[in-house]
């Protein structure tokens, strides 16, 4: 967290480096004003020089930029905890900038849409223990790789050794040697299983196994939606986002799942660089995506989207290329996150609007000689505290789905 946090302070985003341009210019304009002031009542008012220095110095104090200054950084200390207090860590400050223009969510399925948590179908572990060795053999394959399938599959068969010279193919699968014998555990055409396809539960996500010329076996596996995806899909349909499902699992798969979470637009059986590829051609077309992922095979995605989240939960480079990381089994993170970037957005530019205003009314009531030093430091210092008061309200905004909105 201690990492994660101390990655967001160091972003710069636009409006924060607005603010500071700002700001290098107010102070050598401010004290040119102050001067021109204090010149200005000495030979055109006629006012002896203490009482001009007494208005200059009232000046110099009611044009402080504490505000402008404070504009932005409280928006986003005040975001980061309201984040953080619902479970996602905010690792760059730009993402909240970048969120609050999202129009376009792109999720993946595995882990990310299905909880990741899967298990051998009853029909697949009844034919593992028909055959045992195919299972521990498929098993030392996949003690090699951290991706969902094969931890289920190593989980299935309990503790054991791993397979000798294995290489993991993006999007395909393992190779290696097993028992002396060139062995492949990943997607039926890897395997070149593809007769086989046809199988019960076709469904479901699977993974072949194949030692070297013998036949190819298929583990099948369940893996159920977040209790929450199809909800969050609708809350983005209700808000005019569009929705799209992209996985490297196979077609029938991912229409299943796309099918249950009320998603029209999905494609499957996609390599690490089609996924990059579709959200290349969204961008094209003027979309602003928030790319949802967990895996390996979607970190570069992730990094290549408009702004991106990995759940605590998915593959440690997933969460290096995420913008944010969200913790717990629900996917209404997702939810909040936009929320609090539009709040955040929404108040940063009401104080610059606060401090503009603050400005324009005040610096010429200063320069006309009607405020004191110090009234000027009530009002600097009044200014200060209405921006980190409108700053606040992002505290009590509704955020996320409406059920948790009314539960809170």
């Amino acid at each position: 967290i201690v990492r994660l946090m101390e990655a967001a302070e160091q972003g710069r985003d636009t409006f924060v480096r607005i603010a500071d341009r700002a700001a290098r210019v107010y102070a050598p304009a401010v004290h040119i004003l102050a001067a021109a002031t204090f010149i200005g009542w000495m030979l055109l008012g006629g006012m002896a020089w203490d009482g001009s220095l007494k208005i200059a110095i009232a000046v110099l104090i009611i044009t402080c930029p504490c505000a402008l200054g404070l504009a932005v950084p409280v928006v986003h200390v005040v975001a980061s905890g309201r984040l953080l207090s619902r479970g996602v860590l905010l690792k760059s400050s730009d993402a909240l900038e970048r969120l609050a223009e999202v129009d376009t969510l792109v999720f993946d399925k595995t882990g990310t849409l299905t909880h990741g948590q899967l298990e051998l179908a009853p029909a697949a572990l009844d034919a593992s223990v028909a055959d045992r060795g195919a299972l521990d053999k498929a098993a030392t394959l996949a003690r090699a790789s951290t991706h969902p399938l094969s931890r289920a599959l190593a989980q299935a068969a309990g503790t054991g050794a791993t397979a000798e010279d294995v290489s993991e193919h993006p999007g395909q699968g393992l190779m290696g040697t097993v028992d002396g014998v060139s062995a492949r555990l990943g997607s039926v055409d890897f395997v070149g299983g593809a007769d086989g396809a046809g199988t019960a539960d076709a469904t479901g996500p699977e993974i072949w196994f194949r030692l070297g010329d013998a036949a190819p076996v298929r583990f099948g596996f369940s893996d159920g939606l977040r209790e929450d995806a199809r909800a969050v899909v609708e809350w983005a349909k209700a808000r005019d986002m569009n929705v799209v499902l992209l996985s490297g699992d196979r077609a029938a798969t991912v229409d299943a799942v796309a099918r249950e979470a009320g998603i029209e637009d999905f494609a499957g059986e996609l390599l690490p660089q089609d996924k990059i590829a579709r959200l290349e051609s969204l961008a094209a077309d003027g979309a602003k995506v928030l790319m949802v992922g967990d895996g390996l095979n979607d970190a570069p995605a992730l990094a290549a989207a408009h702004v991106s989240m990995s759940p605590a939960t998915g593959a440690d480079v997933s969460q290096a290329a995420a913008d944010l990381v969200f913790q717990g089994h629900e996917l209404a993170p997702v939810t909040v996150a936009l929320d609090v970037a539009d709040g955040s957005q929404r108040l940063v530019l009401e104080n610059f609007g606060l401090s503009l205003a603050y400005n324009v009314i005040a610096v010429p009531i200063a320069v006309a000689g009607y405020v004191t030093p110090l009234i000027a430091a009530i009002a600097m210092s009044s200014s200060s505290i209405l921006v980190i008061a409108n700053a606040l309200r992002l505290r009590f905004i509704k955020v996320g789905l409406p059920a948790e909105q009314e539960e809170r």
